[in-house]
């Protein structure tokens, strides 16, 4: 995978605590952040550890951004923010600064001049919480949502064509709180106060130019792109992601995640070698499916939920015959065969969020998929399902969101976005 790159961040001299302040969010943007210069990286002494002898940190530099194709980690915080400042070359400077900042810490590094040490009269550029805990393979993948690219940063004409408003599909109950964002932030990791850590340190570099406008936390991977692992299940106890695209399928990744540049033509070449990322929060009526006799859970998902083999077959990676199915079947609506041929790299995590004070869990599948073209990937896929799926009868999608995901960082002079906004 070209995301797997080995690299190093660089190490420069640090600059003074007064430099910095701005980094904290503290108002005290006295340094860098106001003279649109680059804040330092790291701590003297604080030397990277190369991916290979640390065996758990994931290279941030490549042609994609990692957090895609890679093996699937186990916990997520995902964030949506909205930008908040109408002034383009600050940010630019939060987009570099956020770059800056996601190198340290996909190493295992703190953020800036770390979380102590500095001046006693300044907040410290780091949080902490993270001190002392290994990379545990974050990655950290940004996107860019249709509300970017309005009239406050003159991008209005580099939007891409596969960057559309989702359509409104039958039975959505869609939270406005908790749909749309101007950019995202996807922070994947085995260790969850890893990802949250991250999450919180880039909202902190960005207060005053961008506000968190909705976060999810998420466990359990729902779906793998590592073929040889065994497949994750929902919360519903079926395995999800069988067939799902691997990592280490090369040409798969070409043929349905990657933006081709023939796809990306004129303005929007920016996004060659980027994807587009569809985010959904889907409830699950974890009550309501307990009850449901074990015949009826396996027809509905068209797989029985011991081994997750296809109606009719006795292992979960014989090829389907969809026709075994029930016309309504979960797998044979949502099978490439009845979508011409429509796929989706999955990324998704299990959530539990307390309860809707009805004395129901508030749980279900916070829902990622990637693709070349939302309008050949997601939407006839989603199409199908929100028609017929008999699995209606227990979920409801409740959020929704689409990024534009840009191409990887290619080096240290590198920053996300830098094609967008050249």
């Amino acid at each position: 995978m070209s995301e797997a790159n080995e690299s190093t961040v660089p190490q420069s001299t640090p600059a003074s605590r007064r430099t910095v302040l701005g980094w904290g969010g503290a108002g005290l943007a006295l340094g860098a952040a106001a003279a649109g210069g680059a804040v330092a990286l790291g701590r003297t002494g604080d030397a990277p550890v190369p991916a290979a002898d640390s065996g758990s940190a994931v290279p941030f530099h490549g042609a994609h951004q990692a957090g895609i194709a890679t093996a699937v980690q186990d916990r997520l915080h995902f964030a949506a923010f909205d930008v908040k400042t109408d002034d383009r070359a600050e940010l630019v400077q939060l987009l570099k600064d956020w770059t800056r900042a996601a190198e340290r810490m996909t190493a295992g590094h703190e953020v800036g001049e770390g979380a102590y040490g500095g001046l006693p009269e300044a907040p410290p550029d780091d949080t902490g919480e993270a001190l002392g805990l290994k990379p545990s393979r974050l990655t950290l993948t940004i996107g860019f949502g249709p509300s970017l690219f309005d009239d406050r940063f003159g991008l209005k004409d580099r939007r891409p064509g596969a960057l559309v408003d989702l359509p409104a599909f039958p039975g959505d109950n869609l939270d406005r709180a908790r749909s749309g964002g101007d950019l995202c932030v996807q922070a994947c990791a085995d260790d969850p106060q890893v990802a949250v850590h991250a999450i919180r340190n880039l909202a902190r570099i960005g207060f005053g130019k961008v506000a968190v406008r909705w976060s999810q936390l998420g466990f359990g991977k729902t779906s793998s792109t590592t073929p040889d692992a065994q497949t994750p299940r929902n919360l519903f106890g079926f395995k999800d992601g069988t067939r799902n695209i691997a990592g280490t399928d090369t040409a798969g990744l070409d043929r349905h995640v990657w933006v081709a540049a023939k796809d990306a033509p004129g303005a929007a070449a920016w996004m060659t070698g980027g994807s587009y990322l569809v985010a959904r929060r889907i409830r699950m009526n974890v009550e309501t499916w307990d009850r449901t006799p074990l015949q009826e859970q396996e027809d509905i998902f068209g797989r029985d939920k011991k081994e997750g083999a296809p109606v009719g077959k006795a292992k979960e990676h014989d090829e389907p015959f969809l026709k075994a199915m029930k016309p309504e079947a979960h797998v044979r609506l949502a099978h490439p065969d009845s979508n011409n041929g429509a796929t989706i790299l999955r990324r998704g995590y299990s959530f539990t969020d307390g309860t809707d004070g009805l004395g129901r869990l508030e749980a279900g599948l916070f829902f990622l998929a990637y693709q070349r073209d939302v309008r050949t990937g997601f939407i006839p896929v989603q199409t199908s399902l929100a028609r017929a799926d008999v699995l209606n009868e227990y979920i409801q999608h409740v959020g929704s969101a689409l990024f534009a995901v840009p191409p990887g960082v290619r080096d240290s002079d590198d920053w996300w976005g830098r094609a967008l906004f050249s």
